[in-house]
C-alpha cells in the first residue's frame, strides 16, 4: 500500500493491519480479494520474479478459510489461484465477472442514449 494511502486512512481515524502471511489472517476473513503480481510494475525482473508466486490460492489455502468467505478476482489470472479452485463455492470471480459485464453494457447504453 503507498505510504500517501496510509497515511490519508490514518489521519481519517480507519483501522489498519498489515500482515505478510495469509494463514495469520484466512481463518478470519470475510472477503479475499486477490490479484496478480503485476509485471509492468516492477523495473528489475529479478524482483519481479522473485515474488510472482509469493501468494497462490490454492484447495490448501481455502481448507483453512471460513465456509462463507468470498474469494474474488478481477481477472485474467496468471498463477494467483489455482484452477481447482474454480469449483468452490467460494469462489466468486466468473460471477463477478459476469455482474461487471452487465454494469459495462448498462453504463454503455446510458451513455448512447439506449435507457
Amino acid at each position: 500500500m503507498p505510504s500517501a494511502v496510509i497515511k490519508e486512512l490514518d489521519a481519517a481515524g480507519v483501522e489498519q493491519h498489515e500482515y505478510r502471511d495469509l494463514n495469520e489472517v484466512i481463518q478470519t476473513t470475510d472477503v479475499l480479494y486477490v490479484t496478480r503480481v503485476q509485471r509492468e510494475r516492477f523495473e528489475n525482473e529479478d524482483d519481479y520474479e522473485s515474488v510472482k508466486n509469493a501468494y497462490v490460492i490454492s484447495p490448501e489455502t481455502l481448507s483453512k478459510a471460513k465456509s462463507d468467505m468470498v474469494l474474488m478476482h478481477p481477472l485474467p489470472r496468471v498463477n494467483e489461484i489455482a484452477v481447482e479452485v474454480d469449483t468452490d463455492p467460494r469462489a466468486a470471480y466468473f460471477r463477478q465477472m459476469e455482474y461487471g459485464l452487465y454494469v459495462r453494457m448498462a453504463l454503455l447504453a446510458m451513455v448512447l442514449g439506449k435507457a
